[in-house]
């Protein structure tokens, strides 16, 4: 059920992005078909699938999440070119492709990131028949603090500032609550706000979302030593290697494995909480520590 879930709605996140990205006019012929190449190279679909599943858990027509669910993949989308660039990470395959830079070259790539970024919130202020203006400004909202200063910039520019130096849990934790977590957490929260969901609920799906966005970092960090380069689809050891600041290098890995274990735990006794059917999202949780890519 989970397999088929995650192919549907990867599917039809990729058809209204594609849409959207062959809407364009073609004055920047190279612009754009850099743009396809950085938002249609594969991968998942992680974070549409939390807007979606999340949004069917609690009985939204799956229209109102289309928005989301598009918007919040090109901001990920934007975040993987910029991240593969010489001045950041400096890594030349992304999901066993070329990345956007070598694909294309390093202005293209810090445009078509610029780009998809914009393109993203045009896609969530767009007219809507399925969302009141409110609710399009709270997700707009939501998104670009996400994707910020206190979201995911934030928690680059901490990653940045630790390689190569030490730090300890508390800020390794704070890295990557923000790096990783925010736009993870933030897919939940937009389908929390197309639900108009009570308080508490709200509350403890944001639990939820908080402990499933570091255990996927925590998982990544592993994956990072454990798979290889075909299963990663980029250079195995490429934190070590850049000497950044990981969960298994202040654990150890059996130490990293037992968080990201403790954190799914965590979300999913917040689920036992809620009165609807959480199967889905807890069997997703459970894949996020046991996935190998």
């Amino acid at each position: 059920m989970l397999a088929e879930a995650i192919k549907t709605y990867q599917k039809r996140v990729d058809a209204i992005l594609e849409q959207h990205l062959n809407q364009l006019d073609d004055a920047a012929p190279n612009l754009k078909a850099a743009m396809l190449h950085g938002a249609l190279l594969g991968g998942k679909r992680i974070r549409p699938f939390l807007v979606y599943a999340v949004g069917d858990m609690f009985s939204v027509n799956i229209n109102a999440l289309d928005k989301a669910a598009a918007a919040i993949e090109c901001i990920h989308a934007y975040s993987l070119i910029h991240d593969d660039l010489p001045a950041m990470d400096n890594d030349a395959l992304r999901r066993g492709q070329p990345t956007v830079h070598i694909a294309f070259d390093e202005a293209t790539a810090i445009l078509a990131g610029d780009a998809l970024q914009t393109l993203a919130f045009e896609i969530m202020t767009s007219i809507s028949d399925d969302l009141s203006p409110t609710q399009q400004l709270a997700m707009v909202r939501v998104l670009a603090k996400a994707a910020g200063y206190q979201g995911m910039c934030g928690g680059q520019a901490i990653d940045l500032s630790a390689t190569n130096h030490s730090i300890d849990l508390q800020r390794l934790t704070e890295l990557h609550n923000k790096k990783t977590g925010a736009l993870i957490s933030c897919a939940v929260e937009m389908a929390l706000i197309a639900a108009n969901a009570p308080a508490e609920q709200y509350q403890l799906m944001m639990q939820y979302a908080q402990a499933l966005g570091l255990a996927f970092q925590v998982q990544d960090d592993i994956l990072d030593i454990t798979a290889s380069t075909e299963e990663l689809g980029k250079p195995q050891g490429s934190d070590e290697q850049s000497n950044k600041s990981t969960f298994p290098k202040l654990l150890g890995l059996d130490g990293a494995k037992a968080c990201a274990e403790q954190l799914i735990q965590d979300a999913l006794s917040a689920l036992t909480k809620l009165p609807y059917n959480s199967q889905l999202i807890a069997d997703f949780a459970r894949y996020i520590i046991e996935r190998r890519l």
